[in-house]
């Protein structure tokens, strides 16, 4: 099999990459009926030079390649007939935006397998940039709150190398002492936690965070049952919730309340109570006053997550009063940093450990005839025809 690692043509840039240098080395290690070919690059985060000096070939023709892989979408115009790809192609929630996209995999005969939908046999996601996103939305949690009360200023990730650079310039900032809540303990939530970890900020328990004081800054990581309540007050469980969440409703006023900060990691499922509405929010006891929504669902659970931002420009500010966009130092601004693209600044780090879950998870299938159906689950589209998983997008496909 020869696989090709394409350069990422997708704007505004971004450098991540599936495969390292390191990682191609030890894929060809271990697989020896595979060659790799790489796509010439002057943004990624690993140069071309590095990736020859690892023994790999650099070629703009991918005609003899059989799989070619990338990070984010790839443009219509770049998109090469009857090749099976696999990146993040945005589709499968019919993300307007990309119905053109998906069209043309259709037409040009293309097989497309989505990132996200590379799944074991349980439907848990085998590979993912989450653990990365909850990284840099710590940091930028931190940074964000240092701007807003003008009492430091760091520089931003991406003007960082890595993640124990990241922990290092978080260790020398100190912060007054300040209530920090998280919501979400999956892959964002993980990587918040070891942020805040390495800072050295003190974790407390739900029900001390809500009433008691401090002398130094605290967090406190919370799940579903913490800020989800049944509308007619009988017990809580998570099977309840992940049955029929229309039965439950917010409870997180009461972390709202007493929160300085708060980071947003959790996953929001559709048809889910939003954490805190608009109205939520002029409640005169809402003390939040920095929002890092990593999740970043535009106009859905977090109510001031009225539009993403970008790296260049991430924080921006909402009146809980008028509803709209103000400038963050505003007094009555919350300062909202809900940038949708985290890990592209820190592309090394996020490379590698994507890679590495690839390689782990997802490469054997290649090799092993598919026999836990890993390809199957994610192949959307074959022979110009969605499969029969994907069934669902047709109307989509079809503009209806």
């Amino acid at each position: 099999m020869k696989l090709a690692i394409i350069k990422e043509r997708k704007s505004p840039p971004d450098r991540r990459v599936v495969f390292s240098p390191k990682a191609c080395q030890n894929l060809l290690k271990v697989y020896k009926q595979l060659s790799i070919c790489v796509e010439p690059s002057d943004i990624r985060a690993y140069t071309d030079a590095q990736y020859t000096q690892a023994g790999l070939t650099l070629s703009t023709d991918l005609s003899n390649c059989e799989v070619l892989m990338g990070v984010k979408e790839v443009p219509i115009n770049n998109l090469i007939p009857n090749k099976s790809y696999f990146f993040f192609s945005h589709t499968i929630k019919k993300q307007a935006y990309n119905r053109p996209l998906l069209q043309a995999v259709l037409e040009k005969n293309i097989t497309l397998y989505d990132h996200e939908v590379l799944t074991n046999n349980k439907g848990m996601r085998l590979v993912a940039f989450g653990y990365y996103a909850g990284i840099v939305g710590a940091y930028n949690a931190i940074r964000t709150y240092g701007l807003k009360s003008q009492n430091f200023t760091l520089p931003k990730a991406s003007q960082i190398h890595d993640k124990q650079a990241l922990i290092q310039t978080l260790k020398n900032t100190k912060l007054p002492a300040i209530k920090i809540v998280l919501t979400g303990k999956g892959r964002v939530g993980n990587g918040v936690l070891e942020i805040l970890n390495g800072m050295g900020l003190k974790q407390v328990e739900p029900n001390a965070f809500l009433t008691e004081s401090f002398n130094q800054a605290v967090f406190t990581q919370i799940d579903v049952e913490a800020y989800n309540i049944k509308k007619d007050r009988t017990p809580f469980t998570q099977a309840d919730f992940f049955k029929d969440a229309s039965v439950f409703e917010s409870n997180f006023m009461r972390f709202a309340k007493v929160a300085d900060v708060y980071i947003v990691g959790h996953f929001y499922a559709n048809g889910a109570p939003y954490i805190f509405t608009r109205q939520d929010a002029k409640n005169p006891d809402f003390n939040i006053k920095v929002i890092a929504d990593i999740s970043c669902d535009v106009d859905g659970p977090i109510a001031s997550t009225i539009r993403s931002s970008t790296i260049e420009n991430p924080i921006y500010g909402y009146d809980p009063k008028t509803e709209k966009e103000v400038d963050y130092l505003n007094p009555k601004a919350i300062a909202v940093m809900a940038v949708d693209n985290l890990p592209c600044e820190l592309p090394i780090d996020a490379s590698d450990g994507f890679g590495q879950m690839f390689l782990d998870h997802v490469m054997p299938a290649f090799f092993n005839g598919d026999a836990d159906g890993i390809l199957s689950r994610a192949k959307m589209t074959e022979n110009g025809k969605l499969t029969p998983r994907f069934a669902y997008l047709q109307d989509f496909v079809a503009g209806k």
